[in-house]
């Protein structure tokens, strides 16, 4: 086996799927302790409404930065 085909990823096939996929969602998830904080810190007092707003904005433009970002693609590799 080469090099070529050892790097060369099908889009299509589960089994090599599976790990790219899961890359969008850990970014994700590290957006999740920033989010309890906002919440805990807007629950409590510290900080207006607005800065809860600004997390779940910053949430949202890191999965659409994750989604438009077309991992695994045909890159014409083969």
């Amino acid at each position: 086996m080469n090099h070529a085909e050892h790097t060369s990823i099908d889009p299509k096939d589960p089994q090599q799927g599976a790990g790219h996929g899961g890359h969008g969602w850990m970014m994700i998830a590290c957006c999740v302790p920033m989010l309890i904080i906002a919440g805990a810190l807007v629950a409590t007092g510290v900080v207006s409404g607005i800065f809860l707003v600004y997390a779940i904005v910053c949430t949202a433009m890191m999965a659409m930065m994750m989604k438009g970002m077309g991992h695994g693609g045909d890159s014409g590799t083969k």
